[in-house]
């Protein structure tokens, strides 16, 4: 007969003072969230993070100094699309036309930022603590150090401690900073350092990179930059909203509105050259009007300034600056019932060297109530200028001074689509408008100033002449001077954190009877520096051997 089977046997019940509770269990979402949030803050605001995101900064860049950029100059990008057709569409996918406006560029531009803000916080805090600390206490064995010397002097305690007061105290002209302690034995103790100057010079150094950072993010928040060309013997542009500009790049901050007023008013150009026609300088003499002359009505007087490159015009907080010139041809277009008008017209260099330019000028004819035949009878006056022309059949440019000026233009005459509503440039005409032969060609001739060509329906083309314009650029920024100095600053702090070492030197007393002192004294420096054994080598003369009276 079997015996019944007999249950487990029950745990131990726990004694009175067991207070031991169950394993606990894993955190809850909440920790591992704040865990999380923490490291990574942590690994962002690392130096070997903010080290990575600079490189990385600066490989972004580099597509935005080897390709051409849309917001610097859109014919360079068409060109570079007209060459690399397979290719150029794929880099325009990923911004690499607008790499200073693309979202990834921003977002590690972002990123660097708050890991060099994170970063270098913290440091500056420790800094600023390290500045106001104490002196170390005196080593107990300073036979240890890199740096040290013994000696027993017939002089009492109190006496040497003045000496040593004298030679490193604080109305010392070398600066050390001291601190005195008596230790359980009995000996006078005294802690000195030198090269504070060092941590002042990190603290400048860190705060004004962070005021760098903040100068430079003011002037892409306030600042704007813009591009108008003007035409000279007169020609005149007043900076009081962004439609008096040819292209206008606005800061986040700047809706355009609110811009100061100003008026340049360009006189003449001059520009010289050397014998293989390239350049040596260009001038702009110029008159401006400051927005306090505006308010107080003096529109009739302008003061003179030479505009030069790399010599711009500081005003009300802009800065103008000379980009470049070209030519404007003047033609004079007499309709067959005596209606004259005159256009001139800024061209478009398309050969830097020589500025062979090409443009379009166009015109309406007047006097026309009836819309269809005002805008089948519109003219463009179309094709290349040369300011020194080779004299070929063929024109072209041999020199980009205004020598032996040549124009080969195309008459086209139809609809140009002014009144399409949908803006077109200046420097062309429509090409689809040609394909579909609402545009055609009515005469082409080669024509020098004062010559003209003669239309089938009686229409005269002058060319009149040919006058200079110039390309200005108003620049905005008002973080400039607050980048200027904080950057001089960053130089400063930079200049005393490493010129500038940290030197401690320590002095114990011991009395040694009969009048005597046991005095060691003891040297480090924080970092290695040629000159401080020399350093050591004079305070132990001076206080171990000190001069004889005589």
């Amino acid at each position: 007969m079997s015996s019944p089977p007999t249950a487990p046997p029950s745990p131990p019940a726990p004694s009175p003072g067991d207070t031991a509770g169950p394993p606990p269990g894993r955190p809850g979402g909440a920790s591992r969230l704040l865990a999380f949030g923490r490291n990574t803050w942590r690994g962002l605001t690392s130096m070997r993070t903010a080290l990575v995101l600079l490189f990385l900064l600066a490989l972004a860049a580099l597509p935005g100094a080897l390709l051409p950029q849309r917001s610097l100059n859109q014919n360079l990008v068409d060109e570079y699309f007209a060459d690399y057709p397979r290719l150029a569409p794929l880099l325009d996918r990923f911004d690499f036309f607008d790499v200073f406006a693309a979202p990834w560029f921003a977002a590690i531009y972002l990123l660097l930022m708050v890991s060099l803000v994170g970063c270098l916080l913290p440091r500056t805090i420790e800094y600023a603590r390290t500045m106001r600390a104490a002196p170390v206490a005196t080593p107990r064995n300073l036979s240890r150090l890199p740096h040290h010397a013994e000696a027993t002097v017939d002089v009492p305690a109190d006496e040497f401690l003045d000496r040593v007061r004298t030679r490193l105290g604080a109305g010392s002209r070398l600066g050390w900073r001291t601190t005195e302690a008596t230790e359980s034995s009995g000996a006078r103790t005294v802690s000195a350092e030198k090269g504070y100057l060092r941590d002042t010079g990190n603290l400048v150094f860190h705060l004004s990179l962070v005021g760098l950072l903040i100068g430079f993010a003011a002037g892409k928040l306030f600042g704007y930059e813009g591009q108008v060309i003007v035409l000279t013997g007169g020609g005149q542009f007043c900076n009081s909203s962004i439609l008096g500009y040819d292209s206008f790049r606005a800061g986040l901050r700047v809706d355009g509105t609110q811009l100061d007023p100003f008026c340049i008013q360009v006189e003449d150009f001059q520009a010289d050259y050397l014998p293989n026609g390239q350049p040596e300088s260009f001038r702009a003499d110029i008159g401006y009007q400051t927005t306090e002359d505006l308010a107080a009505g003096r529109t009739d007087t302008w003061t003179s300034y030479p505009l030069a490159v790399n010599h711009p015009l500081r005003i009300d907080g802009e800065r103008v600056y000379l980009l470049g010139h070209g030519y404007a041809p003047r033609f004079t277009v007499t309709w067959p019932d005596g209606e004259q008008r005159t256009g001139e017209t800024q061209w478009r260099p398309v050969d830097q060297a020589t500025l062979l330019s090409e443009g379009a000028t166009k015109f309406e004819r007047p006097g026309i109530t009836d819309d269809e035949q005002r805008r089948t009878s519109q003219l463009a006056i179309t094709g290349l200028f040369a300011p020194t022309s080779s004299g070929g059949a063929v024109v072209t440019s041999v020199f980009p001074e205004l020598r032996d000026p040549e124009v080969a233009v195309d008459v086209l005459r139809g609809d140009l689509g002014l009144d399409d509503g949908r803006g077109q440039s200046i420097f062309s005409v429509d090409q689809r408008k040609v394909e579909s032969g609402e545009l055609v060609r009515a005469a082409r001739a080669n024509l020098t100033p004062g010559e003209d060509l003669r239309l089938d329906d009686g229409t005269v083309v002058r060319f009149d002449g040919v006058r200079p314009w110039v390309s200005l650029q108003v620049s905005h920024d008002p973080g400039q001077m607050w980048v200027l100095g904080f950057a001089v600053l960053v130089m400063i702090g930079l200049g005393l954190s490493l010129s500038i070492k940290r030197r401690r030197f320590w002095v114990r007393l011991t009395p040694a009877g009969s009048g005597c002192t046991v005095v060691e004294i003891g040297g480090l420096a924080r970092t290695d520096q040629a000159g401080y054994g020399e350093e050591f080598d004079r305070l132990r003369a001076d206080l171990l051997d000190p001069p004889k009276d005589t």
